[in-house]
Formats: C-alpha cells, sequence, structure tokens
C-alpha cells in the first residue's frame, strides 16, 4: 500500500525549504529512496526526520503560528474603526460582498489553474479582448462542466469550493457567536461538507479530523500544503462580520486558518478578512490593504511581498507591468500557493479602486488560482461599494442564487445568506465581546481549581488541579471521579478531554472553549454540546 509518506514527501521537501530549513543533505536521501522504491517505514522515518529539520539562523524572517506571537509581530496602527453605517447601508455592503465574491468567482472559474499566456490565448481566439462581460465558453479549450460559468450560460452562481466555505463559516458563527473556534469549525466540516469536496491543505485537515488529530495539530500532520491558499479562500465572512473591525475579523480569521494552515497560510486569511473589514469604511485601495498588513506580522514572507505589490502598484499605470513584476519576483511559488496569489489580490484591488469590472478582471487575467482570487477581489470592491452599485451585466445574471455542497443548503438565495451573515454581527458586537484584545501575551498553561459545569448532559464538577472531572447524573455506574486524558490553558483559550465509559469502551469527550478567571464557556465534542461553568473552589 502508498503511505501518506510516499505521495507527500517531495511537496514536503518544497515546503519545508521555503519556510528556512536547510534540506540539502535530506532531499539527497529522500530521491535516493523513491528512486529504490524503499519501504514505507522508511519513508515515514525520512518525512519525521524532515519535518524536524531546525529553520536556518539565517533565514530573515520571523513568522510564527500562534495567536499571540502573530499579535506581538505585527506592526502598530490602527486596529479598530469607526463604523456609522445604517442598518440598511450596512447590510447593502454585506450583500454586496456576498454578490461581488460570487461574480469574481464564476468569472476565474473556467480558468482555474491557468496561467496567463494560456488565458490571454484564449481570449484571442475567442475575440474577447478587451474582456468586459464573463469569459466566452470554448469547448476545444475549455472543460465542459465549466459551461454552466461562461457568458451567455450563467443563471447562479455554480457550486464551488471558494463558496461553500463561506457557508461554512456563517454556520459556524450562527452556532457558536463570540465562543467560536478552531475546534468548533472542525466539527462543522465533519457534519456538513462531503470530504470528496475539499483539497490539498483541506483535505489533509480533514483526514486528520477523521484520525482524531484535531487543531491545531490536524495543521501539520502530514500537510505539505498549509501555506496554500486553502485559509486565505476561507476568510471573507470572518470580515463581513466585523466591519470596521479588522483585528476582530484577523482573530476569527485566526481561529478557522489554523485547523489546516500554519504561517503565511494563517496570515493569508487573516490579512484577507482584515481587509474586507476596512473596506467597509475606507474608500481607497492603499488604505484597505495597509489595514490588512497591519493584522500580520511585519517580517513574514507574505508581508514582504504585499509591501512590495504596492509599491509596484504605485510605479506602474497598468496593471500587466505590475503583474510582470509579480509574476518575475513570486512565480516561483506553486500556482495555488497564499503568497504569490495574494500580490494578484493586492494588484486587482488597486487597479479596481472604484472600478469593479477592473478589479476582478484584472486579477483573474492574471492567471494562478483565478476563481479564488477574482473571488476575494470581487468580496473586497463590493463590501466597499454595496449591491446597489454593483455592475447588473456581472451580478444580475446570478439571479440571487448559489449552489453549494454543504449539507442542507444545497440551493440558496444570495440575499438570505447576506440578512443570516448581517444577523451574526451582533452577536458579536455586545459589550462583553468588544474590547480590544491586549498585547500582552499570557503564558498560564493551568487553570487550577474546582469548577461546575451546567452542559445538556446536566451538572458536572471540574477539578483542574486533581485532574479529574464528576458527573452528577453519574455516566459512570459508582459516581466516581473520571481522570482527564488532557487540559490546555493558554489565555483566553482553555480545552480539555476526558473518556465516558460505555460499557467496556471509552466514549472520547473534548472540550473546546474560552475562560477567564471565574468563567468558563465553550462546548464539548463531537456532540457539540454547549458548557458553561463558573469557578466554586481555588483549590
Amino acid at each position: 500500500m502508498r503511505s501518506y509518506e510516499r505521495q507527500l514527501i517531495t511537496a514536503e521537501l518544497r515546503q519545508r525549504e521555503e519556510e528556512g530549513c536547510d534540506i540539502r543533505e535530506i532531499s539527497v536521501r529522500i530521491k535516493t529512496a523513491l528512486a529504490d522504491k524503499a519501504s514505507n517505514a522508511d519513508l515515514i522515518a525520512l518525512y519525521d526526520e524532515l519535518m524536524s529539520l531546525p529553520i536556518e539562523a539565517s533565514f530573515p524572517y520571523n513568522e510564527p503560528s500562534l495567536l499571540d506571537e502573530i499579535v506581538a509581530q505585527r506592526p502598530k496602527t490602527v486596529h479598530k474603526l469607526a463604523c456609522n453605517h445604517s442598518d440598511a447601508v450596512l447590510y447593502d455592503r454585506i450583500y454586496g460582498a456576498w454578490l461581488g465574491r460570487a461574480a469574481g468567482c464564476a468569472l476565474g472559474k473556467p480558468v482555474e489553474g491557468w496561467q496567463k499566456e494560456r488565458i490571454d490565448n484564449l481570449l484571442t481566439q475567442a475575440n474577447a479582448l478587451p474582456l468586459d462581460d464573463y469569459l466566452p465558453f470554448e469547448p476545444t479549450l475549455m472543460a465542459g462542466i465549466h459551461k454552466a460559468s461562461t457568458r451567455g450560460q450563467i443563471e447562479f452562481m455554480d457550486r464551488d469550493d471558494d463558496m461553500d466555505y463561506m457557508i461554512l463559516a456563517l454556520l459556524a458563527l450562527e452556532r457558536a457567536g463570540s465562543a467560536f473556534n478552531s475546534r468548533g469549525m472542525a466539527n462543522i466540516w465533519l457534519q456538513s461538507m462531503p470530504y470528496g469536496t475539499v483539497y490539498t491543505a483541506e483535505d489533509a485537515a480533514y483526514r486528520n479530523f477523521v484520525l482524531g488529530i484535531l487543531p491545531p495539530d490536524s495543521a501539520m500532520y502530514r500537510n505539505p500544503f498549509r501555506e496554500w491558499i486553502g485559509a486565505q479562500i476561507r476568510a471573507d465572512v470572518f470580515g463581513y462580520v466585523a466591519p470596521g473591525w479588522p483585528e476582530k475579523a484577523a482573530e476569527l480569521a485566526f481561529r478557522d486558518a489554523a485547523i489546516s494552515h500554519d504561517k503565511n497560510g494563517i496570515y493569508g486569511e487573516m490579512f484577507v478578512a482584515a481587509m474586507i473589514a476596512a473596506a467597509f469604511v475606507h474608500d481607497s485601495a492603499e488604505a484597505i490593504i495597509e489595514a490588512g498588513l497591519g493584522e500580520i506580522p511585519e517580517n513574514s514572507r507574505l508581508s514582504e511581498a504585499v509591501r512590495n505589490t504596492l509599491v509596484w502598484c504605485k510605479e506602474e499605470p497598468n496593471w500587466e507591468a505590475t503583474w510582470e513584476k509579480i509574476h518575475l519576483n513570486l512565480g516561483h511559488y506553486h500556482g495555488v500557493h497564499t503568497i504569490n496569489n495574494a500580490a494578484l489580490v493586492v494588484m486587482g484591488v488597486w487597479y479596481g479602486e472604484n472600478d469593479f469590472e477592473a478589479g476582478i478582471v484584472n486579477t483573474v487575467r492574471g492567471g494562478w488560482d483565478t476563481d479564488c482570487t477574482g473571488a476575494t477581489v470581487g468580496s473586497i470592491l463590493g463590501a466597499k461599494m454595496g449591491a446597489k452599485l454593483l455592475p447588473k451585466k456581472w451580478v444580475g445574471v446570478l439571479n440571487n442564487r448559489l449552489l453549494s455542497a454543504v449539507t442542507g443548503h444545497s440551493d440558496n438565495q444570495i440575499s438570505d445568506l447576506a440578512q443570516r451573515t448581517f444577523d451574526v454581527i451582533k452577536t458579536l458586537t455586545k459589550p462583553e465581546n468588544v474590547t480590544a484584545r491586549s498585547n500582552k501575551i499570557a503564558n498560564t498553561t493551568s487553570l487550577g481549581g474546582v469548577w461546575e459545569l451546567d452542559t445538556g448532559w446536566g451538572m458536572q464538577r471540574l477539578d483542574f488541579t486533581r485532574g479529574t472531572i464528576q458527573f452528577e447524573n453519574t455516566h459512570k455506574g459508582d459516581g466516581s471521579p473520571i481522570e482527564l486524558w488532557s487540559s490546555e490553558y493558554n489565555h483566553p483559550e482553555v480545552s480539555f478531554s476526558f473518556g465516558v465509559d460505555k460499557d467496556g469502551w471509552d466514549f472520547g469527550v473534548d472540550f473546546s472553549g474560552t475562560a477567564d478567571e471565574n468563567t468558563l464557556e465553550g462546548f464539548y465534542y463531537p456532540t457539540e454540546t454547549p458548557v458553561r461553568g463558573r469557578r466554586i473552589s481555588d483549590k
């Protein structure tokens, strides 16, 4: 049987080199092992050795993957803006963002993964330059499955994973509100997203969930795609529900990204979510992009690429000249990597500052992951302009309809999704949820003390000091305390796990949530049972 390690180790070599490891010696041994058809055991050992390589001291970037460390490395800026829109205007902006994202996704969908030259050849052959509408369908050049997303054929936003993740994020926020966290997001995937509809990093993370490897470990285990674009395309709803609050949008995006990505893969989602949040307030492309940069580590590869792209945009009046510089400097990344595609997003927002059509068209014509980048630019510009100002030829053909693979959401009214998104804002802007994040890093790893928990399973007594939990409704026949399998606290995040005896086998239960000095809130998984707790003793 072909092992994961054999399938993925070549991609992991590239990933480890990009993040600053010296792979020269081990790459020779790996290539030899693959050529000699070495055993799975040998490939597993080599994979583990590859993952243990240190980052070289000469690597010029500082790229953490924990939220507090990311916050400590971000530039000094304003993290919350005044957003004084009326409810009607705010809804119109959210609706515009949903519509803009769908239009950009549909435009890029038929040429996903194509290089710019191939796209331009298609447009030249079809006599469709300059491009001022959806792509024409060319049966000899395009897959028939994409016909529903081409000029004259569009009746709805066809199913696409870029849009599926929007609905999954909305479901997670509706369910958890301010208690939204990575474990809850993983649970939504397992409940609502068919495994066969996820790819690369998301495929690896989903596989890990099923194997019991949960966030944040799910992002790293046998996942060489953890800096690819998958998290970046999941950012948008987190920006929609935090209008004018880039910091909050980025924090929510982090909790989603951390289930499948690390380093620049995480930053990509935070960057996009923060830009979208800022687009509800800022008019200029530069201000929107700077707001995104304000929420990611200043000395990261993504930040460097974005800042360089901003310089090129200012230097070049023509988007194609900027594209040349992006391709020259960032074209070494895989076509679905976060960093190069984020540069195309910046280019699209810049040249589409006041022209929605130019924004999505120029971005898609840039190639690489076209449905993803077109969708992101459309989302940002849609949030900036609002639904009423979007060109009808781009959004009218969608007929307010979105198809999806998400369970229970196969056919959706986009306006309904926008209304539900608007409703979530109220749960995230209650007074107890609007305090700005402190820059102080908490190193506490244990809560300690005894806590009384109120859950759908009745009352429990949790003793962090002794490492036990006791069910008052006696899930164990003798009512004795159950030993915790694990517990971890890094303010404000808290998690613990234990097993409930089911007549000779243990049903595993994980808690994930937040806690402060005297209160605790979160969910039991996999049942997604709400849990609230209060400290009753310090000992």
